[in-house]
């Protein structure tokens, strides 16, 4: 009997454009803080590599409030570390995030 390989997180395709359009993660799908910043991570990579009109400010706003209140202010510090200039494109959704986790950015 071949024993069950279990595939690392980083290896595995992450179908953002379906958990975009769903708003959903599946239960257990981050199992931890590790696992959490290299979705966030990757979903920092996936937006910013895709044409503008693949997903809506609703639909990510949606995904991010499925995260730990640390992985979405992590969030928004890989996007402005890896794209500052396109922090005013989200500056809606950062502003309305940020408001709720003052008291986070600074632990």
């Amino acid at each position: 009997m071949k024993q069950q390989e279990t595939v690392p997180f980083a290896a595995q395709a992450i179908p953002f454009k379906e958990l975009l359009a769903t708003g959903e993660l599946p239960d257990g799908y981050l199992t931890g803080e590790y696992i959490a910043q290299q979705f966030v991570e990757r979903l920092v990579h996936y937006i910013l590599s895709v044409p503008s009109g693949s997903y809506t400010m609703g639909e990510l706003s949606q995904l991010l409030e499925q995260l730990d209140p640390r992985a979405q202010v992590f969030f928004f510090k890989k996007l402005k570390e890896t794209s500052p200039e396109c922090l005013k494109d989200f500056a809606p959704l950062y502003y309305g995030f940020m408001n709720e986790f003052e008291s986070l950015l600074f632990t």
